[in-house]
């Protein structure tokens, strides 16, 4: 009897002391992560998740963030505004999250920036492109990572305007970022030159493009140069159309988003050579941080990096740091530690501006060469241009804000 009853209290002791412990951990810092992670924008969506799980993985192992760890909830929006929208209230409401994450396109970054900015509740976007989201729909809860379409567009009219094509026509994806990405390149290039004539613009819905159809109509107007923001399955299938028809041979190509390999790769040797694209050649990047970090994701995926991880590893940094200079996860603390926030990446220091919660994150632009060696196209002759030297100032965001 007096055994079983030594027994019986040590295993309550051992109960005991494993609920203190548990009781003395502080709760982890939940962060609400909402994305496409299925249909088109998974190539991009899945190596952001790694690499986002990696930085999270990176700052625990140091001890976390103000002594606790990051939890990172993740959600599938299906690309859908309203399912965007739904799992926001979820997280926010029954997983107490403090802020929310990620979206990848443009209209469903849109709905998720309202729904915070009506329910005050911190929205970092990570990949939705549209300028819209920090300007002319822009509010103190919202910031956002990547360059937008504005900064893209200037980046690569720059380039263009060299050129000696005049007649241009446009295919893209019939929704928010197609039409921004087109628009400001458009605007910048005829600021640039006064002969630009604009012969036709064409918008299949995103996901669904009869490439045939659209090859016939941009030959028959026959232009002398192509923008294109077509990604993902609908621009494997524009090119393959094109191809067949002889349409990259006949006129000169500008390709927004087009060097980044989510986008590259899966052509293979069928990838066009000599657009002018913006993209991410981080197999030719020699900052020794930037290294470390293609080291570091090979180790652990054993797959090469894409622009999603290099984006999601530069998210979660940010939001690192942010909880870290705000001390605390109160809302308006962390909207204040954002505004004016540096944050050392794998690519150099970046900030957010406290005009408009916009960071300086550049990007790299070049034209496309096929590497046989390789067995893909790849980026050369390109530049890095930072953020600041295409943002607007104060003063223009203001005006952009004006009716918001």
């Amino acid at each position: 009897m007096r055994r079983h009853h030594i027994l019986d209290l040590l295993a309550a002791v051992l109960v005991l002391a494993a609920t203190t412990r548990a009781a003395a951990q502080p709760a982890p810092i939940k962060i609400g992560e909402i994305n496409s992670f299925s249909g088109i924008g998974a190539p991009f969506t899945g190596p952001y998740r790694q690499a986002v799980e990696m930085a999270v993985d990176e700052v625990n192992a140091k001890g976390g963030v103000l002594g606790r760890r990051i939890e990172v909830i993740f959600r599938d929006d299906k690309g859908q505004p309203a399912e965007a929208q739904k799992h926001a209230q979820e997280l926010v409401a029954s997983e107490k999250v403090a802020l929310i994450s990620g979206t990848f396109l443009s209209n469903v970054g849109l709905a998720v920036s309202d729904w915070a900015k009506q329910n005050r509740v911190l929205f970092v976007a990570a990949e939705p492109l549209s300028e819209a989201i920090t300007w002319a729909k822009g509010h103190e809860y919202v910031f956002r990572v990547r360059p937008n379409t504005y900064e893209q567009g200037r980046m690569l009219a720059e380039r263009a305007a060299k050129m000696r094509s005049v007649r241009w026509v446009t295919i893209g994806p019939n929704y928010e970022y197609g039409k921004r990405a087109w628009e400001t390149f458009r605007d910048r290039l005829k600021e640039l030159r006064s002969d630009v004539q604009i012969v036709g613009e064409h918008w299949p819905t995103l996901g669904k493009i009869e490439p045939s159809q659209f090859v016939t109509a941009i030959l028959a107007q026959n232009p002398d140069a192509l923008y294109v923001s077509l990604f993902g399955s609908d621009w494997i299938a524009f090119v393959r159309e094109a191809d067949k028809r002889g349409l990259f041979k006949k006129m000169f190509v500008v390709g927004i988003l087009l060097g980044e390999p989510e986008y590259i790769d899966p052509l293979k040797l069928e990838a066009p050579e000599g657009m002018l694209v913006t993209g991410y050649p981080w197999y030719d990047i020699q900052l020794p941080a930037h290294k470390e970090f293609v080291a570091k994701f090979v180790k652990r995926t054993d797959k090469n990096p894409v622009l999603g991880s290099l984006v999601g590893y530069v998210t979660y940094l940010s939001i690192a740091e942010a909880i870290r200079k705000a001390g605390s996860t109160d809302t308006d603390k962390l909207v204040a530690a954002f505004r004016g926030l540096k944050v050392d990446t794998p690519i150099g220091a970046i900030g957010f501006r406290a005009s408009d919660g916009q960071s300086t994150m550049g990007a790299w632009v070049g034209t496309t060469r096929l590497d046989a060696k390789r067995g893909v196209g790849i980026m050369v002759n390109h530049e890095y241009i930072p953020g600041e030297r295409v943002l607007p100032s104060d003063d223009e965001v203001k005006k952009m804000r004006s009716g918001n």
